[in-house]
């Protein structure tokens, strides 16, 4: 009989993936705020998470997903580098209907993807400057003292800052959906 297969954790498969251009929601041409996010990936004891996979989805600056305009796609896709940085060229996203059609904040939905990590995690990334923020009915849903991981700043014109954390202190909030 064969010796038992040793423990493996999934993947980490991102980078033999055909991801060039994938990082970008909205070319130069697309209507709206062009913006640029970025961020690092960590683990639970702070180290950087350099095959790691983020995926964003989101509305156009108009506030709507069926997109007529070929210079937006909505979908983009970041493999982390050595570093675990990422970064997504995109638009400021429009305001959507939320539960009981209540606007939303803008937003972009991500998801992450990891070795080790079996069902992608899912996520939100609200910006420091929009008021809307106050009201938000999902955002409203996270306890206040944990919000702020949901929030990218601002470090420059049009960029923005939100790193992710998979688990422990300052974990990241992650939505069951």
């Amino acid at each position: 009989m064969a010796d038992l297969t040793p423990f493996q954790t999934v993947g980490p498969y991102f980078e033999i993936l055909p991801l060039a251009g994938e990082a970008i929601a909205a070319s130069a041409g697309a209507a709206g705020r062009g913006i640029t996010i970025e961020g690092i990936v960590r683990d639970g004891a702070g180290a950087v998470v350099p095959d790691a996979l983020i995926e964003t989805w989101q509305a156009n600056a108009a506030g709507q997903y069926e997109f007529v305009d070929g210079s937006f796609r909505g979908l983009a896709r970041s493999p982390t580098d050595e570093a675990g940085r990422y970064e997504v060229r995109t638009v400021m996203p429009g305001r959507v209907p939320g539960p009981g059609g209540r606007e939303q904040a803008p937003h972009v939905l991500v998801s992450i993807l990891a070795r080790g990590i079996l069902t992608r995690l899912v996520t939100r990334l609200y910006f420091a400057d929009q008021p809307a923020n106050a009201a938000d009915p999902i955002l409203a849903l996270v306890p206040e003292p944990r919000r702020a991981t949901l929030i990218a700043t601002a470090t420059g014109p049009d960029r923005y800052r939100l790193d992710i954390i998979l688990q422990g202190p300052g974990e990241t909030v992650f939505f069951d959906v």
